[in-house]
């Protein structure tokens, strides 16, 4: 089986998210992580897995206007320690599911957010699963939230519970014995 992870990455957390993911896969499925700008370059729904991941800004997706504000504060203010990921600045995810083919297979959706309550922090992993079922995919498990600090930084433990998500995401593909 193969499986296809598209993520958007502001600072890398995403990212590193999405390598973990993999990383739970391997042994059932041959995965496959790239960047919403790779993406946008294939469609990626030939697959029997397709996991798609972004950052959460403003409740929800991230939105362009307000990632270039975030990457200009990053460049301009180097005292915080954020570095833009290599793959930023690409489309974005909402532009990316403008131009994705309606599909059928598995899917699922995770993202990166503040520590916090949902309704106070927002999840774009919930706006993400819900393209990703506009696209005629089916949701194998309920989205995820990978948590980071007001640092901007994944907590401790996350890249292990993203393997182990990975894992189950894995299960849930593999045939009932």
């Amino acid at each position: 089986m193969k499986a296809a992870i598209v993520y958007e990455s502001l600072y890398g957390n995403t990212r590193a998210i999405a390598d973990a993911i993999a990383q739970g896969l391997e042994g059932v499925a041959e995965p496959h992580v790239m960047s919403v700008e790779e993406a946008g370059q294939t469609q990626p729904t030939a697959t029997d897995l397709l996991v798609v991941g972004g950052p959460t800004h403003i409740h929800g997706m991230s939105r362009k206007p307000m990632w270039e504000l975030a990457v200009k504060d990053a460049l301009e203010h180097p005292e915080k320690g954020l570095v833009p990921d290599a793959a930023s600045g690409g489309p974005g995810l909402r532009a990316w599911f403008d131009f994705l083919d309606k599909a059928t297979g598995k899917a699922a959706a995770f993202d990166t957010r503040l520590k916090g309550n949902k309704l106070v922090t927002g999840h774009a992993s919930k706006g993400i699963a819900k393209r990703l079922k506009q696209h005629g995919l089916e949701l194998i498990v309920e989205p995820a939230s990978f948590l980071v600090d007001e640092a901007n930084q994944l907590l401790p433990g996350e890249l292990d519970r993203a393997r182990e998500w990975g894992k189950t995401l894995g299960a849930a593909l593999s045939p009932a014995p």
